[in-house]
């Protein structure tokens, strides 16, 4: 299967579409779901997109998808290939005028393993111009507009942090243990993908105004099309710890699709072992 070719392809439609609704957001339905996150037509659309590309080189793999169409295909087995899809992921960043930290987001699993990530950032280059970041297949490397990229290194360090948690939701015990050491956290959630993007990788130079990378994500009770593209790309990297609250490492997604939500308990990807150990002592 040609995976570069198709996400390619999704990048060539989507960018579109995605500037399309965004010129209209005066008009766009938006209704609040359940869980008190936003779901838009936008979101539709573009899943439905999505999805006749991937039916088009793929006939046969189960589609994960949020929105509105969860299970696509035969149930799961233990093996075999799914594709996770999150048509939107920061949807309220997207019908927010001034918004940007939004992206389109796919990833391949091939017998539990995530091989392959499309990442579609419409609007966080310099002009709103758009980022994409990517992973075509096993062993190969991450790339950031088309160019081959390193992973952070655990020398780096960066002293942010993204511990995102759902709004409402009381400070954690570790998240004072991290003020303490000097850490600046990121409470507030826009796009988790985004998020975990900016802990594998540096994406200051493709981005304007740049936006910094994090030593740490942790994100509790995550949504496998939140966090399944980040897994991929922590994994392409060779270098991060990727793992769950505990400090026990997970590289594979581990959890039954066959339900409404599929989600890990917890997931945590790090380049820095000092905030690592802080979160999974006092998670």
């Amino acid at each position: 299967m040609d995976v570069e070719s198709l996400w390619q392809e999704l990048e060539t439609v989507l960018l579109p579409t995605l500037r399309g609704f965004r010129s209209r957001l005066g008009s766009l339905r938006v209704e609040e779901k359940a869980d008190r996150t936003l779901l838009s037509e936008a979101d539709l659309a573009v899943q439905e997109q999505i999805i006749r590309c991937i039916r088009a080189v793929d006939a046969d793999g189960l589609i994960v998808a949020e929105e509105s169409a969860h299970l696509l295909g035969s149930p799961p087995e233990a093996n075999g290939r799914v594709w996770i899809i999150d048509p939107i992921d920061g949807t309220s960043q997207f019908v927010a005028p001034d918004g940007r930290e939004f992206c389109t987001v796919v990833c391949l699993i091939e017998d539990r393993e995530p091989v392959a990530a499309f990442v579609l950032a419409p609007e966080i280059g310099p002009d709103r111009s758009p980022v994409t970041v990517r992973v075509t297949g096993r062993g190969k490397p991450i790339e950031i507009n088309g160019e081959g990229v390193t992973g952070i290194s655990t020398s780096a360090r960066p002293q942010q942090v993204s511990v995102t948690r759902s709004s409402g939701t009381q400070p954690r015990g570790y998240e004072e243990s991290l003020l303490a050491r000097g850490y600046h956290l990121k409470t507030r959630t826009t796009s988790q993908t985004l998020d975990m993007v900016r802990t594998c990788v540096d994406l200051a130079p493709f981005t304007d105004p740049a936006l910094e990378s994090f030593g740490l994500f942790y994100r509790e009770r995550q949504k496998v099309w939140d966090g399944s593209a980040g897994i991929c790309l922590a994994n392409a990297t060779g270098g991060l710890f990727v793992g769950d609250g505990t400090g026990e490492e997970r590289t594979t997604i581990d959890i039954a699709l066959d339900v409404a939500e599929p989600q890990f308990d917890s997931t945590l990807i790090a380049s820095d072992p000092d905030a690592t150990a802080i979160v999974a002592q006092k998670g």
